[in-house]
Formats: structure tokens, sequence, C-alpha cells
């Protein structure tokens, strides 16, 4: 699955079949902040944890955010949280 399908699948009342991270950045993106957060717990793999940090970043937890990123294995980023979004599931898709 691509980016452009990940996004057109936003439509739909449930996520593709996916892997917990895109399907975290999915619920995210509907707005089900609980259920994204369920879905990166879950995980305990990098790309996990990097949609965790991101999580704790959109929500304003930084310093939580800063723990995930750890454990991810990067730095936070310095751009938008949309554009990270953009990001997170361009690298998720592209490995899917």
């Amino acid at each position: 699955m691509d980016l452009e399908a990940f996004r057109g699948s936003l439509s739909a009342s449930a996520p593709p079949p996916v892997g917990l991270p895109l399907q975290a950045l999915w619920w995210a993106a509907k707005g089900d902040w609980d259920r994204a957060h369920k879905c990166a717990q879950e995980g305990e793999d990098a790309d996990s944890c990097w949609v965790h940090a991101w999580l704790h970043r959109q929500e304003g937890d930084l310093s939580n955010a800063g723990y995930w990123y750890a454990r991810a294995g990067r730095a936070r980023s310095e751009t938008s949280v949309e554009q990270e979004w953009t990001e997170i599931a361009t690298a998720l898709t592209e490995r899917s």
C-alpha cells in the first residue's frame, strides 16, 4: 500500500489490513487519539515507538514524546505534526 492508497482508506469505517503503527496513524487521522494510542502501545518495535512518540507530541506532552522518540532511536521532529504524520506514513507504507 502506498501513501495515496493509505490516505484514501481514511474514508472507510475501519483501517485497511496494515500493521499496528499504520493503524495508529489511521485512527489518529480519523480523530480518535485514544484508539490510535492503544494501537501504538500494543507494538514494541521501533515503528510503534515512533508513532507513539508522534502521538504524545501531537497532544503536547513533549517529555513523554521524548521518551518514545528515544525508544524509537529517533530525534524529535522539528516539522509540524501534520508533516511528521506524512513522513511516518510514507516511511511505513513504503515498507508494507
